[in-house]
Parts: C-alpha cells; structure tokens; sequence
C-alpha cells in the first residue's frame, strides 16, 4: 500500500487509546462461533457481546459502567435454542436488543435500566419466518420498529416489530446465495448487500426492486462487505485474485469502475467496516488482526485518504462500535470501538488531540439522536427522512427507558395465552418453572438462616 503524504486535515492525528485494566470487562467467555459478525454490539448505556453457552444461545448485557471482573454466575439473555450469531441494539430505544440465532428465530428483548439481575429467557417478541439460521439483524435508522433480518435461506426479511409481522420479503429471486452482509442508507430508503454470488447489490426494499448491482467488485473468492457512505457512495472490503485484501468506493449511479481501490496486506481475516457520517471516516476491523485502519471520504479525487492504524498486541475475536451520542466531547473523542479478546472486552478511544478543553464544533457536527422521524406505517407507505439530530455541546444524557409496545394481533397473544391442546405444558416450559422453583426455595432457605441466626442473637441478650 502507499504511504503518499496525506493532505492536510484535522483527523490526520487521530490515535487510538486502549483502556486502563479496571476500564475493561475481564474474564468474559466470547463465542467460539465461525461468522463474520462483530459479536458485540453498544450503545450509550449497555454493552453487550455474544458468549459460549451450554445448551442453547445466550448473549452478555452489561451496563456501561459496569467494568473490571464479571462474576462467572452474571445473569444471560438465553432464550434461544441455538447458537446466537447477530446482535443489534435499537438505535431508539437504548433498552431494546434485537438477536439472530442458528435456531431460525429473530428475537427482540428488553434489558432493564441498570442491568439483569435474573437471566432473562422471555423476549418482548420472537418473529419467525427464516427457515435456516440467522446470521444478519439490523435496525432502521429512522423508522421506529423496523428491524432487517438476513438468513442463510438467501432471505432478507422487513419486520415491524410492533406487530411482529414481516412486512417485506426480498426472496432467493433477488440473493440465490449466501447474504454476507446488509446495511440501510442513512434515511432507510435504500439497503445495500454484498452475496456469495460475487455481487453488491442496491435495492429499495419496499418495491423490491435492484436500483444498481456490481459484479465482482473484488476478483477474490472470500466474503465481500459493503455498507454505505456519504453522497451515495458506497464502500466494499474484499480481497484480490491473489488473496490481498483490498477496499474499494463506489459510485452507485456509475458501478463500472472504482472510485478507488487500495490494496492493504495479505491477511485472510475478513475486514468489517463502520462508517461515522459526522466525519466521513471509515474504520477497517479485520476478524483476527490486531490492528484497525482508518480512512477519510472526500468528495474530490482520490476520494479515499488513508489516515493511519491503531495497533496493538492481542488479536480480535470481535467488535463493537459506539454511536456518537455516547462519546466524551470534552476528550475530543470521535470513536470508540468495544475490541474482544478471548477472555475480555477492551475499549479503545479514538481521539484527535486538542489542547484546548473547550466543546470543538468542527469535530462534532449535529448527530443522529434517539428519537425516530418515522412511524413504520409512514415508512412502509412510502416516507423517507434523515435522522432527527441533536448536538452534543452540553454532552448527551441516555433519556430513561422507554417502553416497547408490542401488539401481536388477537391470534398471537391467543397462541401465547393458551397452552397447548392437551394441556400439557411443554418441557421448556416445565423446565424453565422447575428452574424458577430451586432458585425461590434457595432464597427461602437462606432467608430462614438469617432468622434463626438473628433469633440467637436476640436470645443471647
């Protein structure tokens, strides 16, 4: 790759700043799992990451601060069935977690404010209509309820999470293989997906049309992934005929060549990207490299400036990105990634260094807030809007928890209020009760230690 001399710019600096040991989450057993997700998923008040469970699927919620050791014992969101693959948090409800499982199931959960003290094994709603494993979930940017599930059944699925319906289905017609990835545009009119097949696709979902396809934008044979950037762009990570991995952008009114296209390292790890459209810089996290390169999107040739790379010792097994409302402004904080390591959680803190401690306007422009601009209905009847944004001059402060209201229709909420015909529980159910009945009898047990010992103590008086 070539190291030209980078034209001026105020993210040329831009350093990346590993936490202090009592900062990060130690002693965590991340997902041994092969799929090229990031396994960890944040937002401004909880921090969650898929780990090794017996018997079923089960995902860590944490609250942000809740950092150093975590007990063995910690409390698990374990409602699936099988290994859990995917999760996302509402980008409107910082309380609502959606997650895709090998058991075909789509599943959105609500966490509490200040974290689990039980485990939890009812979601807010399960949507089933995969028929394999569910590798991709991903929320709309803007409509409140709608949440994207992608399967190894070469289906994409648009459900309103309201109703538990799926409200849009892009069959094998528009993917015959494998999807590797998916993302919405910035208003949610458009997703972008890259397949097996070798091509990266545009479409608008509603209409369930393909607005632009690009054939092998990278001669390779392993995984593409594509995602959106500024001005209609977008941008793929792939790798060579040769096995080098490369990053390519786009132009998507003109697919027959690159923008441009940069060759990195011979490293077989897949490159996962996370664009910040506040700043127009890309993040490059490779799946079992120990590095993360950063890029800067312009509107004028080359279009594609690398920055730097922030290195450390430890591969990664994993990440997460933060959204913009849960930096520190008063740090000059642009970026925070969540790195898994096999045994642990590391932030790391992607600063432009400034003197000054006052708020920097240039550094944070308006970004998107928590509130949603459309209703699923709206959305679904043809309304696009951008992100509501807010400023982060005086910091952001996570409203308290909203609730997700769900209305299953009449003959959901009949199917979950009756028992089955011969009404017999089933043995989760049975199970799950028998389970609940140890853990009250234990609470009653130690409850009665401590009233005898506090009779003795009484008696010795």
């Amino acid at each position: 790759m070539s190291r030209q001399v980078v034209r001026s710019s105020k993210f040329r600096h831009v350093f990346g700043q590993p936490a202090k040991a009592d900062q990060c989450y130690e002693d965590v057993r991340v997902s041994q799992t092969t799929w090229d997700s990031g396994f960890c998923a944040v937002n401004p008040k909880f921090m969650a990451l898929i780990c090794e469970a017996s018997g079923g699927g089960a995902f860590l919620v944490l609250p942000l601060g809740k950092t150093g050791r975590v007990d063995k014992n910690v409390p698990l969101v374990c409602g699936h069935t099988a290994p859990v693959l995917d999760i996302a948090w509402c980008p409107h409800n910082d309380n609502v977690i959606a997650s895709g499982s090998e058991d075909c199931t789509v599943m959105v959960w609500e966490i509490p404010d200040g974290g689990l003290v039980l485990p939890l094994r009812e979601p807010v709603i399960t949507l089933e209509g995969h028929t394999k494993r569910v590798g991709i979930v991903a929320w709309h940017p803007t409509a409140q309820n709608v949440l994207l599930s992608a399967g190894c059944d070469n289906v994409i699925l648009v459900w309103d999470v309201g109703t538990g319906a799926a409200v849009l289905t892009l069959g094998p017609d528009v993917h015959p293989d494998t999807i590797y990835s998916v993302d919405w545009s910035r208003d949610g009119a458009l997703i972008c997906t890259s397949c097996r097949d070798k091509r990266v696709r545009v479409i608008e979902p509603r209409k369930g049309t393909v607005v632009a396809e690009k054939d092998r934008p990278h001669e390779g044979t392993r995984p593409v992934h594509a995602v959106f950037v500024s001005e209609g762009k977008i941008l793929t990570t792939g790798f060579s005929r040769m096995s080098e991995r490369q990053v390519a952008l786009w132009d998507t009114k003109h697919l027959e060549e690159p923008l441009s296209l940069q060759e990195l390292d011979t490293s077989s790890g897949v490159l996962l990207p996370f664009f910040d459209p506040d700043t127009n810089i890309v993040y490059l996290c490779g799946k079992g490299d120990s590095s993360i390169r950063y890029f800067e999107i312009t509107s004028e040739a080359p279009f594609l400036h690398y920055l730097s790379m922030f290195s450390s010792k430890e591969s990664q097994r994993g990440m997460g990105y933060m959204p913009k409302r849960g930096l520190e402004v008063n740090k000059c904080e642009i970026a925070r990634f969540y790195k898994l390591h096999e045994r642990k959680c590391e932030p790391i803190a992607m600063t432009v260094p400034r003197k000054s401690d006052l708020f920097q306007e240039d550094l944070y422009p308006p970004t998107a807030g928590p509130d949603p601009a459309l209703t699923a209905e709206e959305w679904l009847g043809g309304r696009d809007a951008g992100p509501l944004l807010i400023s982060l001059k005086d910091g952001y402060v996570p409203p308290k928890s909203r609730e997700l209201r769900v209305n299953r229709g009449l003959d959901g909420a009949r199917r979950r209020a009756t028992p089955e015909p011969s009404g017999t529980p089933s043995s989760d159910t049975v199970s799950r009760l028998e389970e609940d009945v140890r853990n009250l009898n234990a609470i009653v047990q130690k409850l009665q230690e401590r009233l005898d010992r506090l009779e003795e103590t009484v008696q010795a008086k």
